[in-house]
């Protein structure tokens, strides 16, 4: 039986016995004894925190609050008080743990991706290993429905991978030989065999989990200033108490000692900071789990507030704003068709493993569905110019201007941005292909929800050449864009950007957490896109984007926000109600009932409000 399960029936045992000495006309030790088995069913845990911490030396908790006024509403004769006190006081613990584990479900899915066993291939037979015992280069057997235990390389088999545990992704993602594949995500139909690249500590669920699990130690403002509110709060509102209970019965004649006390008693049960005290690291937790949900994993609940508060927002170009890897943009024929000069190119690049000769290679073996023929042919490669081959009796030229210009053939200067490849057979220009790193379709929607959102300023860093940094710049309607960086020119180009937020706002800066390290670092905020290829991106950001997408910034920075915004409302709230019922009740206008809901009843608003966060949905830019 679950603990939850447990304070239920407690509840309702304590709530069963307390309805009936309320209702049984009662009277003297009778009275007594009912609402003391009331109250020990659902008070004992409490009393026994007190005393605990009391030997402890942590004197002023909520336990002791809760068993000084309880007991004390017994000494003065209100027994229902002090029981309804105490069971109502469980009923907002209930609320509590129920809200916690609601906020644990969005990140218990990244819990389940961790392996419990790997098939490793060893003498030609399969032992079934802990994860952990697993070498670097040795080959595992992941069958249909297993979960990937180690990082590696698909050296045999296809199969299709299910990888939404690690990004909020629910597309299936295909995997050939010769692919990586990263833990955690798990095998859905063909059988592989992988080669271990990293051992299990180093792997990407090792990090993630790591990630996960230690988020809660780096504290937000917020948090950190409901603690040591609440270390000077707790033994003053006592002290005050005291003062209210003795000073007026003794300098007031004719006053009443117990009523004095009973006032006393209603002060210490208003003043109890339950509500700040569990709701505010709830709103952040519940944030952290919202992000999770949606692949974007935040290191500490600091890192909220950052984002909230976010002014500039910084990016990388290559990886980040655009795909990464070079394809085929446009053909441009001129003595042939585009088919043919496709095909000629791709047969000399097929002899390079330079990526744009693979991005050529691929896009002919896409468009044509066969295989480059790949037949023995002259090849003469020109360092920093090209290739010069000799096929079918033909010469055959491929490369860039300087090419052309060396063997003084003609051609036709395209005005399209990109690496430019121009053909040439027997010295007669044929065309050009044209390769580009792709922008991401995510991309601009991602600049236009930051927009939106609130930020001032999108700026792109890139060490690329100018004309296409531009180019990229005028597609994504960003600010400023400044090309040609070193990562020093970057860290430079930083220091000037951190100059223009204003002295509340931050600077975030979204990066692939490798080559911008230094960058990242001296951000307010470092964002990694990319978390899936990159243990550096996950060790170096403090925000990690699972899914690739920029657009999760826009919806990170929401979560932050509203996260920030609900926080403040239960601040405000908790401490405007407790403060009226204070006053009223240290003039005598609220009884027990009246701190009872300005405590757990505060307490549970402000407990449903925080779980709103987990609600929150990715931004429909």
């Amino acid at each position: 039986m679950t603990k939850q399960k447990k304070m239920l029936i407690r509840i309702l045992a304590a709530f069963a016995v307390f309805v009936l000495g309320y209702v049984l006309s009662l009277e003297g030790g009778l009275r007594l004894g009912i609402f003391l088995i009331s109250y020990a069913v659902i008070g004992y845990d409490i009393l026994w925190k007190a005393v605990r911490g009391i030997f402890k030396g942590q004197v002023f908790d909520e336990n002791f609050l809760m068993a000084l006024a309880t007991v004390g509403a017994f000494f003065v004769g209100e027994y229902p008080e002090g029981v309804a006190v105490m069971l109502f006081y469980q009923v907002g613990e209930l609320f509590q743990s129920y809200a916690v584990n609601q906020s644990r479900k969005s990140i218990a899915s990244l819990m389940d991706i961790c392996p419990e066993y790997a098939n490793v291939l060893r003498q030609e037979k399969i032992e079934i290993v802990d994860p952990e015992e697993v070498s670097v280069d040795e080959l595992i057997l992941i069958k249909p429905g297993e979960k990937i235990p180690l990082d590696g390389i698909v050296t045999d088999g296809t199969s299709t991978l299910d990888t939404s545990a690690l990004t909020g992704e629910s597309i299936p993602r295909t995997v050939l030989v010769g692919d990586s594949v990263i833990s955690g995500c798990i095998n859905l139909n063909g059988t592989l065999t992988v080669q271990v690249t990293k051992e299990y500590d180093d792997c990407t669920v090792t990090k993630i989990l790591e990630l996960v699990e230690n988020a809660s130690s780096r504290k937000a403002n917020a948090e950190n200033f409901i603690t040591k509110f609440a270390r000077y709060y707790t033994p003053a509102v006592v002290i005050a108490a005291l003062l209210l209970a003795f000073l007026p019965p003794i300098f007031i004649q004719g006053e009443s000692l117990s009523e004095w006390i009973y006032r006393a008693l209603i002060f210490l049960v208003v003043s109890c900071p339950c509500a700040l005290v569990i709701s505010i690291p709830l709103g952040f937790f519940g944030g952290i789990g919202a992000a999770s949900k949606q692949g974007i994993l935040i290191k500490g609940s600091n890192y909220l507030e950052l984002l909230a508060e976010t002014e500039l927002v910084v990016f990388d170009k290559t990886g980040t704003l655009t795909k990464g890897n070079f394809a085929v943009t446009k053909i441009e024929p001129v003595s042939m068709s585009a088919e043919e000069l496709l095909e000629l190119t791709a047969r000399v690049e097929s002899y390079s493993n330079h990526p744009i000769s693979n991005s050529i290679c691929a896009a002919y073996e896409k468009q044509s569905g066969t295989k480059i023929n790949s037949e023995k042919i002259s090849i003469e490669e020109i360092a920093g110019h090209g290739i010069h081959a000799i096929i079918d009796g033909k010469q055959v030229y491929v490369g860039n201007e300087k090419l052309m210009k060396e063997f003084k053939i003609p051609y036709q200067k395209t005005d399209v941005v990109g690496t430019v490849v121009y053909t040439a057979v027997d010295k007669t220009f044929a065309g050009s292909i044209i390769i580009s790193d792709q922008i991401k379709p995510d991309s601009a929607r991602a600049i236009r929800g930051l927009k939106i959102a609130g930020v001032k300023k999108t700026v792109m860093l890139t060490g690329d050449a100018d004309i296409v940094g531009q180019q990229v710049a005028k597609e994504l309607s960003l600010d400023e864009v400044y090309t040609e960086l070193l990562p020093a020119d970057k860290v430079e180009k930083m220091e000037e950007l951190l100059k223009e937020k204003s002295e509340k706002g931050k600077l975030a800066f979204v990066g692939d957490g490798i080559n911008d390290a230094p960058v990242l670092a001296r951000a307010d905020i470092g964002i990694a896109m990319g978390g899936l290829g990159s243990d550096a991106a996950i060790e170096a950001a403090d925000v990690v984007i699972m899914t690739d997408e920029p657009s999760k910034i826009v919806t990170a920075m929401e979560i932050a926000k509203r996260t920030l915004r609900i926080v403040k409302q239960n601040i405000v709230f908790a401490l405007l109600v407790k403060a009226v019922v204070l006053i009223l009740g240290a003039i005598g206008l609220s009884n027990m009932w009246e701190a009872v809901f300005a405590d757990v009843g505060v307490s549970v608003i402000a407990i449903i409000n925080s779980i709103r966060v987990l609600r929150t949905k990715p931004s429909q830019v």
